[in-house]
């Protein structure tokens, strides 16, 4: 249940940018974490460019931006976080154009008993999931 959020330093950011990283955050999400897309909640939080600075000083020749994504711990290895990293990165120079030195991207994971969507912990959740031999009768 991953939650992302990715912060562009553009407050006219265009829907059509801003649904392409939506949707590429959540396909990303699918395919190196292996996540479900019915699961996955995108935040697209445009703020002003001068709100944006890299090593103190405000970022003006490019987009700043930087991915966030909460996940659940013990969930992925260290490959499926770099193709998430590396992906992410990507689609924000392929959908933004020219990024600033320094853009980020963060996987927070977060212990499964900490952390839950509609009123219940990760741990309830895989506690309640049928086993594979339940899930058959």
């Amino acid at each position: 249940m991953p939650f992302i959020r990715v912060t562009v330093s553009d407050p006219d950011l265009a829907p059509a940018r801003r649904n392409a990283l939506a949707q590429g955050l959540t396909d990303l999400a699918v395919s190196a974490l292996g996540k479900s897309a019915a699961r996955t909640t995108v935040l697209v939080n445009p703020v002003p460019a001068e709100h944006y600075y890299v090593a103190g000083h405000p970022v003006r020749e490019a987009t700043g931006a930087h991915v966030e994504v909460s996940i659940t711990a013990g969930t992925n290895n260290a490959d499926e976080k770099a193709r998430f990293i590396a992906g992410a990165y990507a689609l924000l120079r392929e959908t933004l154009g020219t990024l600033p030195p320094i853009t980020g991207v963060a996987l927070h994971e977060l212990h499964p008993e900490s952390y839950g969507y509609n009123g219940i912990t990760q741990f309830d959740h895989y506690r309640r999931a049928p086993r594979p031999a339940e899930a058959v009768g």
